[in-house]
């Protein structure tokens, strides 16, 4: 049973995420306070953690540490915060990811997941389609209408798959380079963005569509 704990006080948005979950065959358990959270973590396991930090009760942040003495759990923290020294913060404290509110409801369920994916929780299929382009995640190969992209690096390979799972999805620069790069991301988006660039150019030797799409102040997704 694929189950994740939804720790938010606003009931609206708590009842909005188990209900886009529970479509995608989650099951959800909802807490509305830090010590409704500690309760459902001492009495089940979890698969993964949505964790508001503005919490009745304890904090958000007293229950990461919880979570965070009982094992290796993932957890995305939902957050108000925007500045970059705080997400690093989270992130260094023990969050696996964070989504800044007011969010995408899409967004949430990649990025869950992108999680229970590394997390060896949840398994893809190894071949897809999408637009034109075929993904084998077995060899690692990638075709634009039966051409193969050659002498992908892995990170190129990453970000590729990741748009290519999830087509309709704007993904923000932090979430691919987390994804493609498997460490935190501080803030720098040169790395990425001449990753994009190679990829297009790539493509461009198979095909003269533009795959990739750049939507301005977000980050990029798969234009189909």
């Amino acid at each position: 049973m694929k189950k994740i704990l939804i720790v938010e006080d606003d009931v609206n948005i708590n009842n909005l995420l188990k209900e886009a979950l529970s479509q995608k065959g989650y099951t959800c358990g909802q807490a509305f306070s830090g010590t409704e959270a500690a309760l459902w973590l001492e009495k089940e396991s979890w698969m993964l953690v949505l964790l508001d930090l503005m919490l009745p009760g304890m904090t958000g942040e007293e229950v990461l540490q919880l979570i965070r003495r009982q094992g290796d759990t993932p957890v995305i923290v939902l957050t108000a915060k925007d500045a970059m020294e705080e997400k690093l913060d989270l992130l260094t404290s023990g969050a696996d990811d964070y989504i800044t509110k007011p969010f995408d409801i899409n967004e949430v369920i990649a990025r869950v997941q992108i999680q229970l994916r590394h997390a060896g929780q949840e398994a893809e299929p190894d071949r897809i389609e999408c637009g034109g382009i075929t993904l084998d995640d077995k060899t690692h190969q990638i075709w634009v209408d039966g051409q193969e992209i050659l002498h992908l690096t892995r990170q190129e390979y990453a970000i590729l798959e990741l748009l290519i799972r999830h087509p309709k999805q704007v993904f923000r620069k932090e979430a691919i380079f987390t994804y493609a790069w498997e460490e935190e991301y501080m803030g720098e988006t040169k790395t990425l963005d001449v990753h994009i660039s190679n990829i297009r150019k790539k493509l461009k030797a198979v095909t003269d569509k533009e795959y990739i799409q750049t939507v301005w102040g977000i980050g990029y997704r798969l234009n189909q």
